[in-house]
């Protein structure tokens, strides 16, 4: 596979040492060893010691990053009566009922990036569980894109506000913003997830809650990161 890949990601991956690094550390790794010509994204990627087919211990929620992800979400709010004109007030980029459920059904329209319903509006948009679901876009109370405040849901959501979960293999995902950030922003906001990750740890988990975090951009090698200096 190594291989494959192309002439600076190998170069990035021989510089490596065989080591954890400190966030101080990694962010300026990845910015002076950037392989692609395109602004890239940071990931965060946290390996938890739980086991997600138990449903009490699975991790997930949403954190705002200080610093967004250097990119406009364009948020659809499906909503009825007044609640319609809160969402648009509050700068949504798509606002409907019924009509953009039937949108998205009739034309497989999805140039949105977030969903937030109001609770009456679920009988409908429950019929997109199949086509929103696999793209994690599916409205959810748990992590306030189905509520009543759509204002507050649309506002959060072009703040920055990102979902985690973990994925069958006990693995967290998350982008924290841009390879053109400067180190501290990206610095804070990585550390904004990885706390709120920690917090989110569930009663029922035993044992070493968090295996190993890594830090990469999107076409870059994976750093190791020291879980006892981000998780203390």
């Amino acid at each position: 596979m190594a291989g494959k890949r192309g002439k600076k990601y190998r170069a990035a991956s021989e510089k490596l040492e065989e080591r954890s690094y400190t966030l101080s550390e990694a962010i300026p790794f990845l910015k002076e060893n950037k392989v692609s010509r395109f602004d890239e994204t940071v990931e965060v990627h946290m390996s938890l010691g739980i086991d997600p087919k138990h449903a009490d211990q699975m991790v997930r929620g949403t954190v705002i990053l200080p610093h967004g992800l250097g990119k406009k979400k364009r948020v659809l709010v499906i909503a009825s009566g007044e609640k319609i004109k809160e969402a648009e007030d509050a700068g949504a980029d798509f606002v409907g009922g019924e009509d953009m459920v039937k949108k998205i059904q009739n034309e497989n329209w999805l140039d949105f990036d977030a969903v937030v319903a109001t609770p009456d509006m679920m009988r409908f948009v429950g019929r997109l569980g199949k086509v929103l679901g696999p793209r994690g876009l599916m409205p959810n109370p748990k992590i306030g894109t189905v509520t009543l405040d759509v204002a507050g849901a649309v506002n959060e959501i072009k703040a920055g506000k990102v979902e985690f979960r973990v994925d069958k293999g006990g693995v967290i995902h998350v982008p924290v913003g841009k390879l053109s950030f400067d180190e501290g922003k990206l610095g804070e906001n990585a550390t904004t997830l990885i706390e709120a990750v920690v917090k989110a740890k569930p009663s029922a988990s035993k044992g070493r809650y968090v295996n190993s975090v890594t830090l990469c951009s999107t076409m870059s090698p994976s750093l190791d990161l020291n879980v006892t200096e981000l998780t203390n």
